[in-house]
């Protein structure tokens, strides 16, 4: 590790000296992988799984895994926080889907959606009934909403190509499943705004000496011009479409809506409406807004709310007024909606911090109280009886969840039902199991006073998920269903409406994931689905869940993979791949975390395929940082350096590794811990380290949970900003980043300045700046090229060494 004297001054003015360094990039063709791992890449993935209302048919959806650089690099515009496609008005899409197979559970008949093969489609959603599916198709000048026929496979186009999905999915079921609410872009919207050529003046901000100290988001406005594009492409018109007759009704008139959603009677509408001034400082989700009920016709009712731009929300706290709408699932038209009783503010000492209020059609009375917590609000759960409902609070400081049952017909009931730290994952009790209700609305499956709870199950063996039945009256359980030692084995869903027949997926490490039909008396367990192993040649590889100890006794573990030929007693180079968590006790800290017993899916540029290529991986190595919540980063240093000494350590004493021959890696806060370690210690031959930040002082207002700004704890983010050590970086450093990184705070100006420190610095270090790739990297082209950078450059310093 080398040491270099700077004084503090030239630190500080060293900061905005490599700001201002310019480099050139060559750019050069992308790179291939070995052929090995191109082969597992292009297999097809795995469909994903989804079940119909009454839980008796299975649909799969098959998508592409990896589209090309051409659809990457289609034309779009980063306004107001989202990432805008003008060809087809919709969010920036980069997973299609390409065929739909509808299955019956209990025939096993198949039915295919009659639509072309192509990747060009959403994934679908269900009708309320279950009848129909609807899902949008793509185009190179426009986006259209289609509907299936599940009894029979036939699909048709319902409306199209003027569907607009920027803001929202572009279109909403109706409670009776006859009709579907559509966003369009409206009538004569005539053609896209044009930038000046020249300007009319500069782009002006203005603060008036009230704190707003928000995150730094990305791809926000950012101009006059940018204002008129926004609201150019995020204006709809809302039209009824009537699946029966094919008549296509108007609602309302155009505005920039972020939802429409319909009353569970049908006869309301619940709506956000965005509206001027537009913030540069925050996404369009926190901008002025109105919430507002309108008629099912469009006529507006009440206006809830008039809202201004969340910009002076308290750090760690919420906005003033009246948040988090919702209509209460099985009234009605009841309104839900929380306001703080604290200005938002958590630093504020009060008895109550939030409260629930409703209020239902025809809107005219005075809201009513349903409860008040000591804690901040976090969600509601509502139960399958009406007016029943769960609803969780949440102490920041502590990250404690306390849940509550209450019910809005008994006012004044309240029962506590669960209250642990969010982190003790031993101790977890589950998510209630949901069902949909016959108007759409999802809500927990409740039996008298019994719910149903289906977790994962953690434990020191790994995960064991479970199903659990409960009474909320005496809070006793009963285990319904555990997973096998030796196997993972997920609950899904009930099937139909048996409670001793379960649908489940069922992999271990040498079988892929598959769906089964369960009997949970006789045990019985009869295959729905028989998807292949994607990657057989990789199924011999060995896998193995390891525990070990820090030197201060906190307990660690991670998944440790071997290669298919390794040989006992054999020492390789090895792969740590990690992320760094923050814990307020070493209790939860070191509880084991996911399941050796799964079955491996290599995709996109994963750590993993270091294995092809003769490498040993300690995947998830555990990077615990333990503390108060208020000062724990104060000491995050000493804490990675002791979790990656441990975890070589144990490695050593395994007789797996060969300590001159081991590589640090991880993505984005990982990137950031790698950097780090690279910094601050000498236990790595290499690092590689995608799409970090390593400058503290860029993002002043915190950092993953760190709750101090740079203004209040300046030694800190000097003191874990590994671009302010790069003079002792002295391992070679192997930087990834997308150029169009979306992710708060992970700027690609982060890579760019440590490459330029680094490099000023006589260190070694390689950048690679991925084009039009965002915080991960989607396309096949992207992906390949990140693997084969990666192997060269751990061969290079860490195998060969």
């Amino acid at each position: 590790m080398r040491r270099r004297a700077f004084s503090g001054l030239f630190l500080f003015f060293s900061i905005f000296l490599f700001l201002g360094f310019g480099f050139t990039l060559a750019q050069q063709p992308y790179k291939l992988p070995p052929k090995e791992i191109i082969e597992i890449l292009d297999a097809p993935p795995l469909p994903l799984v989804s079940l119909d209302p009454s839980r008796q048919i299975m649909l799969l959806n098959y998508y592409q895994s990896m589209p090309s650089i051409s659809v990457v690099s289609q034309p779009f515009y980063r306004l107001a926080g989202i990432r805008i496609t003008p060809h087809n008005n919709s969010e920036q899409t980069l997973r299609y889907f390409t065929k739909f197979v509808l299955k019956e559970i209990k025939s096993g008949k198949e039915i295919r959606i009659d639509v072309p093969e192509e990747p060009a489609y959403s994934l679908p959603e269900w009708s309320p009934d279950g009848k129909f599916l609807a899902f949008k198709k793509y185009l190179n000048n426009g986006l259209e909403l289609w509907v299936a026929d599940i009894k029979t496979g036939k699909a048709r186009k319902i409306y199209g190509p003027d569907l607009n999905a920027i803001l929202t999915k572009g279109f909403v079921w109706s409670p009776d499943s006859q009709s579907l609410i559509v966003f369009s872009n409206p009538e004569n919207r005539g053609p896209e705004p044009v930038a000046p050529r020249v300007p009319v003046g500069p782009d002006v901000q203005e603060t008036s000496g009230k704190y707003a100290s928000v995150p730094t988001f990305q791809d926000l406005l950012k101009t006059a011009f940018d204002e008129k594009l926004f609201e150019y492409y995020a204006t709809t018109q809302l039209y009824r479409f009537n699946l029966n007759t094919g008549e296509l009704i108007r609602i309302g008139e155009p505005g920039i809506y972020e939802f429409a959603i319909p009353s569970p009677d049908g006869r309301y509408l619940l709506v956000k409406k965005i509206k001027r001034p537009f913030s540069y400082s925050v996404p369009y989700s926190s901008f002025t807004h109105d919430i507002e009920i309108w008629e099912a016709n469009g006529n507006l009712i009440k206006v809830m709310a008039d809202l201004p731009a969340a910009e002076e929300v308290p750090r760690n706290g919420v906005p003033k007024g009246p948040r988090s709408f919702e209509w209460q699932p099985l009234k009605p038209a009841t309104l839900i909606w929380v306001e703080a009783l604290d200005e938002g503010d958590p630093e504020k000492n009060v008895p109550f911090r939030d409260k629930i209020l409703s209020l239902s059609a025809p809107f005219t009375l005075e809201p009513v109280e349903i409860i008040k917590l000591p804690q901040r609000y976090r969600d509601i759960i509502w139960l399958g009886k009406s007016g029943q409902g769960l609803v969780s609070e949440y102490e920041w400081k502590k990250r404690w969840q306390t849940t509550y049952w209450f019910d809005t017909n008994r006012p004044g009931f309240q029962k506590k039902i669960f209250d642990l730290s969010i982190q003790d994952q031993y101790n977890d009790p589950g998510r209630p199991v949901m069902v949909q209700a016959p108007n759409g609305e999802r809500v927990a499956l409740q039996e008298g006073d019994f719910i149903y709870l289906g977790g994962s199950g953690s434990s020191p063996e790994g995960d064991r998920p479970f199903l659990d039945k409960l009474n909320l009256q005496t809070l006793q359980k009963t285990r319904l269903f555990r997973c096998e030692q030796g196997v993972y084995e997920n609950f899904i869903s009930f099937y139909g409406n048996r409670r001793d027949k379960i649908i489940s997926t069922y992999e271990s490490p040498t079988l892929p994931p598959n769906y089964f039909l369960v009997d949970l008396k006789g045990k019985k367990r009869t295959a729905l689905t028989n998807f292949p192993d994607p990657a057989p040649k990789l199924t011999a590889i060995k896998k193995q869940l390891i525990k070990y100890k820090r030197d201060d006794g906190v307990e660690l573990s991670g998944t440790l993979y071997l290669p298919t030929d390794y040989k006992p007693g054999e020492r390789l180079p090895v792969v740590i791949w990690a992320y760094p968590m923050e814990y307020n006790d070493p209790s939860t800290a070191g509880q084991v975390r996911g399941s050796p017993y799964r079955f491996t899916i290599y995709r996109g540029p994963s750590e993993l395929f270091f294995l092809t290529q003769g490498y040993a991986v300690l995947d998830n190595a555990q990077m615990p940082v333990i503390g108060d919540p208020k000062t724990m980063n104060d000491t995050f240093i000493p804490q990675i350096v002791a979790n990656a000494k441990a975890a070589i350590d144990a490695l050593d004493q395994m007789g797996i590794a060969d300590r001159r021959r081991i590589g640090v890696g991880g993505h984005s806060y990982g990137a950031f811990m790698t950097a780090n370690l690279l910094a601050h210690s000498d236990l790595f031959a290499a690092g590689i380290a995608r799409s970090g930040a390593y400058n503290r002082t860029l993002t002043p207002f915190g950092f993953q949970n760190e709750r101090r700004t740079l203004w209040e704890a300046p030694e800190l983010y000097w003191k874990v900003s590994p671009f302010m050590y790069a003079n002792k970086i002295n391992e070679p450093i192997l930087l990834i980043h997308g150029e169009a990184d979306n992710n708060s705070g992970t700027f690609p100006i982060q890579s760019e300045r440590l490459f330029a420190a680094i490099k000023g610095l006589g260190g070694t270090a390689r950048l690679v700046m991925l084009p039009y790739e965002s915080h991960s990297y989607s396309a096949r082209e992207s992906v390949l090229d990140v693997l084969a950078e990666m192997i060269e450059w751990f061969d290079r310093y860490v195998k060969k060494k």
